[in-house]
């Protein structure tokens, strides 16, 4: 029992944006997130709010004091506690009705069937330069047929990216394989954002390093991607208003105060990637 908690109560201002029986439905719809740092944190708790009654998570990270800029589960009280057990903890006190399965050792081979197992949509919250992992998990998702999405915060900025089943996939839009690990993060880089839309505002570039595997980010951003990964997930689940899957893209800048969609066909291998490849592979800092 959970004494003063109604699910009706606690998402009846959901209702007039969703139909009552839509949100019977998010209630009744489960979401896998691996990564609950700056974006993944941000998306548990927003599709804890909108109502979606389970979640599985993961995360192996513990909260330190450089988190404090941009992610919902880092405070002084959470200092060098699991990212995954504040953060269930956290949207378990948004929902306490809501099932929550966590992964502390993160996703792997031994356990994505169970991460993945009866989930409807799969949101990726996963570090950038933990390639390995999403590569592995994307191809889980394209091989269940489950829907999965990413949402990269870009500088003051969010670029949305879905793959649908039976859609162009990850591996096809961003063309990883075969590739060193710096390559691959160019590719990464270049996918995410065709359309570059931060690049004008970046004040120290030598805050970019991917070779020692670092790079800014803002609490803005990330909460710019939870709001428009959360407007995405409703939108998959509910199977009302357009999203439009790879090879186009959604890149939307707070500071510029721009908007645009990208449609890279070929993804990486289209010729306008390529000389956006050109031009983001000098400025990496991948020493």
């Amino acid at each position: 029992m959970n004494a003063g908690f109604s699910s009706l109560s606690a998402f009846s201002r959901n209702i007039g944006w969703v139909s009552s029986a839509e949100q019977l439905a998010l209630g009744g719809a489960r979401i896998a997130i691996a990564g609950l740092g700056g974006v993944g944190g941000a998306h548990l708790l927003t599709l804890a709010r909108l109502g979606i009654g389970a979640f599985h998570v993961s995360d192996f990270d513990r909260f330190e004091v450089h988190n404090f800029n941009r992610q919902a589960g880092a405070f002084m009280s959470t200092l060098d506690q699991p990212k995954v057990e504040v953060l269930a903890r956290m949207a378990a006190d948004i929902n306490p009705e809501a099932d929550i399965r966590t992964f502390p050792a993160g996703v792997t081979q031994d356990n994505v069937d169970a991460f993945l197992d009866g989930v409807d949509v799969y949101v990726d919250g996963i570090d950038f330069f933990a390639m390995d992992a999403r590569r592995m998990l994307f191809h889980a998702c394209a091989e269940r047929g489950i829907p999965a999405l990413t949402a990269a915060p870009l500088g003051i900025g969010v670029a949305l990216l879905y793959f649908k089943p039976g859609g162009m996939s990850f591996e096809e839009y961003f063309c990883l394989e075969g590739q060193s690990r710096q390559e691959q993060f160019a590719r990464l880089m270049a996918g995410l954002s065709p359309a570059m839309l931060q690049r004008t505002y970046l004040v120290a570039p030598e805050a970019v390093n991917f070779g020692e595997q670092r790079g800014p980010s803002t609490g803005m951003a990330c909460e710019l991607c939870a709001g428009v990964m959360g407007t995405a997930v409703l939108k998959v689940l509910l199977k009302r208003g357009l999203l439009r899957p790879a090879p186009w893209g959604m890149h939307f800048d707070a500071y510029r105060q721009k908007l645009r969609f990208t449609w890279r066909p070929l993804g990486n291998r289209n010729p306008l990637q390529k000389l956006l490849l050109a031009f983001i592979r000098p400025r990496l800092h991948m020493k």
